[in-house]
């Protein structure tokens, strides 16, 4: 446990401090403020150390430069473990400073109240999160409150332990302090990204009332070639499809809509990959976002040119297919000249983020484990291995029914597996699609054999689901049964 035996004090707001400084004051901690927060201080009868005494250099620039001291910082950073840099603070006359408290300038509160940027650039707060940022690097001898939120449990804890702090303590401190200059300099940077026009403002979010910001540079991934302006939803539709087309060599194409795949086919040549794509549900074709691996040609142009979509995405068009594509002025039109791999993913909830590694495992037939009596032949695996790339970029609870490298149907975002799968065979016989000898993918395990027994009795031949529940067996036995094979991948492919 470190006792604490000074504090530097640099607050905006001083809602809170006052019994925090009367209990420092009460246990001989030495306090060190200056402008408006050491005169808060001051007139509560506690003595302070100004900053200026310290460094013998007086508050510059209208308050602009107060902290910003080599005897303040060194007073912060010295590492009492470290020989040399007892040295310093013996030869340079630092005192060392034990705790920090900072309360940043309410920069965001400022954006949201007024458009007076000159008032703005002034509440971007330079020392206070400098201060932050070194007491945090030094926690193994400093202690740092970055907030008012903290006030409160912060001198209860001083109180408990005799104002004491242990390592871990400090360390939890620091990482708290770091997220808040994180999450400040996020504020700023979309300031600027906003004012400068880096954060392309987009027509509207996910809804007409929500405004919307792309903060990227789509040119580096795409050149426009047609087309109104990006919309939030056509860049969430653009990022699925080229997430789910990297997935495949062979001339493949897709059809999305609302990120999910409603129709995609591998063959020989554009032409046929679209129309086996918009085959398998020619509804949800209208509106979509269109996009292939390969270079569109003047006959595949002219087969979706009657279907209104949003965008086609392809890394190429022959000079005729342009002018065909053309057309329809508002049609969006581009020209891919990269892949992107994302190496993690972040979601906003509640009051933080979460982050993770992308799914960016390449899940194929090589490393799967057939666990039925029956195997499947060449062709059945490829179609086998087409479907789980599918599932894999499609929402949970998923089920992908191919044949011949063609998705035939789907059913995503389903509560239940086996709603899933009513729906994807439902929706395949609505369109008059055989699903004799058809194989089916699933993003989960199967709990129970159900869902094999309902594939059975609709025709489909063989499955792939990455296993991993304890009654594996029992979809293993029901699949032998009905002379069905089943492969274990081994990956599960949850998508949120």
């Amino acid at each position: 446990m470190k006792k604490i035996n000074s504090a530097l004090i640099s607050v905006f707001s001083k809602e809170g401090i006052d019994d925090l400084c009367k209990e420092l004051h009460r246990n001989n901690v030495k306090i060190i403020s200056t402008g408006g927060t050491q005169k808060h201080i001051e007139s509560l009868n506690i003595p302070v150390t100004s900053v200026e005494s310290l460094t013998d250099y007086p508050s510059i620039l209208g308050g602009r430069v107060k902290t910003l001291h080599p005897k303040v910082f060194g007073s912060i950073l010295s590492r009492s473990n470290n020989q040399s840099d007892l040295v310093d603070e013996k030869e340079y006359d630092l005192s060392k400073i034990d705790l920090v408290i900072v309360d940043l300038y309410p920069f965001q509160k400022t954006v949201e109240s007024t458009d007076d940027e000159s008032d703005i650039i002034e509440k971007i707060d330079i020392g206070g999160v400098s201060l932050i940022r070194a007491a945090a690097k030094n926690f193994s001898d400093v202690t740092i409150i970055s907030s008012k939120k903290q006030y409160k449990d912060f001198l209860d804890y001083l109180l408990k332990n005799e104002f004491k702090t242990d390592l871990n303590f400090r360390k939890g401190l620091a990482f708290e302090a770091f997220s808040v200059i994180s999450e400040y300099d996020i504020h700023i940077q979309e300031f600027f990204g906003k004012s400068t026009g880096v954060y392309k403002k987009l027509r509207y979010g996910e809804n007409p009332h929500q405004a919307a910001f792309f903060n990227g540079d789509i040119e580096d991934v795409f050149d426009k070639l047609n087309g109104k302006e990006l919309s939030y939803n056509n860049l969430l539709d653009i990022d699925a499809g080229i997430r789910l087309i990297s997935e495949f060599s062979l001339t493949t194409f897709a059809i999305l809509k609302h990120n999910n795949a409603c129709g995609i086919s591998s063959s020989s040549n554009v032409t046929t990959s679209y129309l086996n794509a918009f085959e398998a549900d020619p509804l949800s074709a209208f509106g979509g976002v269109l996009i292939t691996n390969k270079k569109i040609d003047v006959n595949a142009a002219e087969k979706m040119n009657s279907l209104f979509f949003e965008i086609i995405i392809s890394p190429g068009y022959t000079d005729e297919a342009l002018s065909i594509l053309k057309s329809k002025k508002n049609r969006i039109i581009l020209l891919q000249k990269k892949e992107v791999h994302k190496k993690f993913t972040v979601k906003s909830i509640l009051n933080g983020s979460l982050k993770q590694e992308s799914d960016n495992i390449k899940n194929i037939s090589k490393n799967w484990k057939v666990v039925t009596k029956i195997k499947s032949e060449k062709n059945q695996l490829k179609d086998l291995e087409f479907a789980n790339k599918i599932v894999k970029h499609s929402k949970s609870n998923a089920i992908v029914l191919v044949k011949d490298q063609q998705m035939i149907s789907s059913g995503v975002g389903q509560t239940s597996r086996v709603d899933a799968l009513k729906f994807a065979i439902e929706k395949a016989k609505t369109f008059k699609f055989d699903l004799s000898g058809s194989v089916m993918a699933s993003d989960a395990f199967f709990p129970f054999p159900d869902c094999i027994e309902i594939a059975s009795q609709a025709g489909i031949s063989a499955v792939v689901q990455p296993g991993g529940s304890i009654k594996d067996q029992l979809s293993i036995d029901a699949c032998d049964e009905r002379g069905m094979a089943m492969y274990l991948s081994g990956i599960r492919h949850f998508y949120h």
